[in-house]
């Protein structure tokens, strides 16, 4: 990719459609709840992203990694903190809190990879206006985590649901400073091995969790289809060309959006409840996102 990418108009429709299409991820999967359960919900996700990925990836020839290094142990973990893991925590929690608080929570992932990038990845120290952003990043995660910060359903296991919300922002937030230390990998093996490996990961678990799958129902079905197909497999393949287009910085501008879409999104098609704590919340959360992105985000817009 080159140093500096020429940001197109089809580049800016890619980050739009991926914002709406994560923005949306997580009113799909809470209507999907009510036909199955959690577990089969992410291992149905799973599986049907895995199998459209791996048929892309055959097309292009079936290469993993593209250098004489391989590291299948890091692969593997990236695969298991990207994909296995969250799906099954927000899967469960999406039980007890609304989709907009996902959504929120989500948005969080960017402010969780400073402090771990600042230890774990040269060059990526944590700046004053870094620290100013993550800063208060946090105490709108606090906010978020508070009481009172969203009325749901569930209300004894909320709170429980809550982190488990973050803990799937802090899967990602790792796996994505892991994937740094792999390899040259090709971007399609590497989804599908994510999704493959996760597939190895998450349907046991729905198994041993809740048996054998009841049928869903054509309704049912058709949403568990919906989201393997849109916003796991093709969102991710849109992904791959939006960063090899337009930049990883660019990309992150979908960081932005996902919580305004899930929580319009949810208040307007699902009916659930909007605090003002819940967009304070959001608000400090974007703001010290975008505090500790400004000097990428400067140099991105002053390119065009």
């Amino acid at each position: 990719m080159q140093d500096a990418p020429n940001i197109k108009a089809t580049d800016w429709l890619m980050v739009c459609a991926l914002g709406l299409i994560w923005g949306g991820t997580f009113m799909v999967q809470k209507l999907a709840l009510d036909h199955l359960p959690p577990l089969w919900v992410a291992a149905g996700r799973i599986s049907f992203a895995a199998l459209i990925t791996a048929a892309f990836w055959q097309m292009r020839g079936a290469r993993m990694f593209t250098s004489p290094e391989q590291n299948w142990p890091r692969l593997t973990f990236v695969a298991v903190f990207s994909a296995a893991v969250p799906f099954m925590l927000l899967a469960w929690a999406q039980q007890f809190v609304t989709s907009g608080f996902v959504g929120v929570s989500m948005a969080a992932v960017a402010l969780i990879v400073l402090p771990l990038a600042h230890f774990l990845v040269p060059g990526e120290r944590m700046t004053l206006r870094r620290t100013a952003g993550f800063v208060i990043g946090f105490f709108g995660v606090l906010l978020l985590l508070g009481p009172g910060a969203f009325t749901s359903s569930g209300a004894g296991l909320e709170g429980i649901g809550r982190l488990a919300c973050f803990g799937a922002a802090t899967c990602y937030a790792i796996s994505s400073i892991a994937m740094r230390g792999l390899p040259e990998i090709d971007p399609f093996g590497l989804s599908t091995a994510t999704l493959g490996f996760g597939v190895l990961v998450v349907v046991p678990m729905a198994l041993f969790t809740h048996g054998l799958p009841p049928l869903p129902g054509l309704q049912g079905l058709l949403l568990v289809m919906l989201l393997g197909l849109v916003p796991t497999a093709g969102a991710n393949l849109l992904r791959i060309i939006l960063i090899r287009s337009a930049g990883p910085v660019f990309m992150s501008l979908t960081n932005y959006q996902v919580p305004l879409w899930s929580v319009t999104l949810g208040v307007v098609l699902l009916g659930e409840p909007l605090q003002s704590s819940l967009l304070w919340a959001a608000l400090l959360i974007l703001i010290g996102l975008g505090l500790s992105q400004y000097g990428a985000l400067k140099r991105l817009f002053a390119r065009d």
